[in-house]
Parts: structure tokens; sequence; C-alpha cells
């Protein structure tokens, strides 16, 4: 197996912040139908409006920035950010001034 393939630099999260306009009822639908998407994509809420998504790698991340892209609302302002695994790790997280743990950070399941 190769070493490299596992590297913290090599593995990659992409992030998706947004602030959609839910004024009318088509902007809740289509702000809703925006969020499905991307958990349907397999991105988990992180925090109000921020999606996150563990990739195995920049190329696995690309796939994924596309997807998005191609599924972007009318209205509102839609952020991708694209940050290695180790970089990752090095969020501090803190809930009412009590630090947190990151989210764990997924085990790639190799079967040949």
């Amino acid at each position: 197996m190769d070493a490299e393939r596992f590297n913290a630099y090599r593995i990659m999260w992409v992030i998706v912040l947004y602030d959609l306009p839910t004024e009318t009822k088509a902007n809740m639908k289509d702000a809703n139908r925006f969020r499905k998407a991307l958990i349907d994509d397999g991105f988990t809420l992180f925090q109000f409006s921020m999606y996150v998504r563990h990739c195995p790698s920049r190329e696995n991340a690309e796939v994924h920035i596309k997807r998005v892209k191609f599924m972007l609302p009318k209205a509102g302002k839609v952020a991708i950010m694209c940050i290695t695994d180790k970089q990752f790790g090095d969020i501090e997280i803190f809930f009412a001034r009590n630090k947190e743990e990151p989210p764990p950070t997924f085990q790639q399941l190799e079967l040949f």
C-alpha cells in the first residue's frame, strides 16, 4: 500500500459556506433544495450554513466541488474552500468557551 495515499497533506476536506435568501417561498425552496443536495452528496453539517465533506484526494475533492457548482441556487452567496486534512485537524472548536474535539477523520477502506 502506498504510504503517500494516506498522507495528511493529500487527504482533503471540502467546505461549503453559504448565505441564501429565504424571504419568499421560492427562495426557501431553493435554499432547502441546495441544502438537501449537499447532504445527498455526502456533506455533513459542521455549523449553521457550513457543510464539510472528507475526500481521500484532491482529485476526488474536485469532483465534489464540480457537483456543488452545478447545484448552485439562483440567488445568494456560496463559498467553496478546500483544505488539507492536516489543516482541518488544527481547527480549534469552542462551544460556550469549552473546547471541543474536531470531528473524527474517516478511515478509507481499501478492498484490493
